[in-house]
């Protein structure tokens, strides 16, 4: 009977773990949602992007007159 190679298999969960950790970390770059997260990515009032009715849109350039 062979004897188990128990250095293979830590080194295979070694890299599903690594594989596992890379793509949470390209995921969470992308913005895109956890898998856990079933909601989406709301706002606090409950719209898409976070962004509060009535609220005055930020100008784009840092100038005022």
């Amino acid at each position: 009977m062979a004897t188990p190679n128990y250095s293979y298999e830590k080194r295979q969960k070694e890299l599903a773990k690594k594989r596992k950790k890379e793509d949470k970390l390209k995921r969470k770059a992308e913005g895109k949602p956890e898998d856990g997260d079933e909601d989406g990515t709301e706002g606090q009032d409950g719209s898409p992007d976070g962004s509060v009715e009535g609220a005055p849109a930020t100008p784009s350039s840092g100038t005022s007159i």
